[in-house]
C-alpha cells in the first residue's frame, strides 16, 4: 500500500530537479541571465578570470547535485512502503522550509539578489506545500 499521489509528486519534483540541474550544469551563463537578467548575471559571474572559473565550477557542481537529487527522487517514487513515504514527505517539507528560511535570512541581504529572494522563497514554500497536501490527504484517508 502506498500514499495516493506520492508517485506523481516524486516524478514531478524529479523532472524539475533534473531539468534545472542539467541546465545549470551545461548552460550556466544562460540560466543565470534567464533567472536574474543581464545586469545582475554579469555581476554574479565575477570580475577576474579566476573568480569566474570558481563561480562557474561552483554552479556546475550545484547543477550536478540537483541532477543527482532528481534521480534519487525518481528512484524513491517507486518505493511502496507507506511508512517510508510519510517519513520522506516530512523530510522534504523540512528541507523546503529550511531553504525558504535560508533565502529570507541570507539572500535578501545580498544587494544583487535583493529583488529575487521573495520569488524564490515563495517557490520553495509552494514545493513544500505539495508535500504537506500529500500528508494531509494521507492522514484524511487514514482516519476516515
Amino acid at each position: 500500500m502506498s500514499l495516493p499521489g506520492f508517485f506523481i509528486i516524486c516524478v514531478l519534483h524529479s523532472i524539475v530537479s533534473i531539468t534545472s540541474g542539467a541546465l545549470m550544469l551545461f548552460y550556466t551563463k544562460e540560466v543565470s541571465v534567464f533567472g536574474y537578467g543581464h545586469g545582475i548575471a554579469s555581476k554574479l559571474q565575477g570580475s577576474t578570470p579566476h573568480d569566474q572559473l570558481l563561480i562557474q565550477t561552483s554552479e556546475s557542481f550545484s547543477g550536478l547535485l540537483l541532477l543527482i537529487i532528481g534521480f534519487v527522487l525518481l528512484m524513491v517514487a517507486f518505493v511502496k512502503d507507506t511508512g517510508f513515504q510519510s517519513f520522506f514527505a516530512k523530510g522534504c517539507v523540512l528541507l523546503h522550509i529550511s531553504m525558504a528560511i535560508w533565502r529570507v535570512t541570507f539572500e535578501r541581504k545580498l544587494e544583487e539578489l535583493a529583488d529575487e529572494w521573495l520569488r524564490q522563497a515563495l517557490g520553495d514554500i509552494a514545493l513544500g506545500l505539495s508535500w504537506v497536501f500529500l500528508l494531509v490527504y494521507s492522514w484524511r484517508e487514514k482516519y476516515d
